[in-house]
């Protein structure tokens, strides 16, 4: 599995990919920090997050969408089926890769509390619980964004697609309490106010296991089929 893991890092960072999405991300930080954190004159490092989260919604799919839909596309999935490596080391080492590049930036955000230390002194565990709750919700997008690549071999379609149910969770509980934890960006929500929500984080693992697992199940089943 390593192997897989460390070729796509590589993929990651030898192409435009990795940059794009962690240039685009701190991009959007960098705005969010003037606005909500340095306009108010604010060392709360972790209403950057607030906001921050939401762009997650629409960067993921630089991470996914060609995780499977790519090697459909070029016909290189075959070489996956019958390489010695299982179905299930393949879609975790991806999965793996893609959150290597969340933690280099999350590592990244913290030039901007780096800013804020030579002003003050934040609440360290409240950043700490902030970063968390932001892997978990990062976490839980690429599962979902993996499944979506896993199920067609149009890079767009699976961003859309991607993009498209993270919108639409926004908007579940407004039309039903039962379906509040699907909404992944409002879950967060709890985590920059230094709370570690337990119901949350559980939620989050076992979104990101049924999808995990569901993509697994649907190459064993393509895999089957070839």
């Amino acid at each position: 599995m390593w192997a897989i893991i460390k070729k796509e890092v590589k993929s990651y960072f030898l192409s435009p990919i990795g940059y794009v999405f962690i240039g685009l991300f701190l991009a959007m930080c960098s705005v969010f920090f003037y606005l909500d954190v340095v306009y108010y004159g604010s060392l709360q490092f972790e209403n950057m997050f607030y906001s921050a989260s939401t762009i997650l919604t629409f960067i993921v799919p630089i991470l996914t969408m060609r995780m499977f839909a790519e090697e459909r596309k070029v016909g290189t999935e075959q070489l996956l089926y019958t390489s010695p490596i299982s179905v299930t080391k393949i879609v975790l080492g991806k999965f793996i890769a893609a959150l290597i590049v969340i933690i280099i930036t999350e590592i990244c955000t913290l030039f901007y509390l780096g800013i804020l230390y030579c002003f003050g002194t934040p609440h360290i565990q409240t950043i700490l619980v902030t970063l968390l709750g932001f892997f978990m919700l990062s976490m839980a997008y690429i599962s979902f964004g993996m499944f979506a690549s896993s199920i067609t071999e149009n890079q767009i379609i699976a961003g859309v697609i991607t993009i498209g149910f993270f919108i639409i969770s926004w908007f579940l509980p407004n039309f039903s309490e039962i379906l509040a934890p699907l909404s992944l960006i409002n879950m967060f929500n709890k985590f920059p106010s230094g709370l570690i929500a337990i119901e949350e984080i559980a939620t989050y693992i076992t979104f990101t296991l049924f999808f995990v697992i569901l993509t697994i199940i649907v190459l064993q089943r393509r895999k089957s089929v070839k």
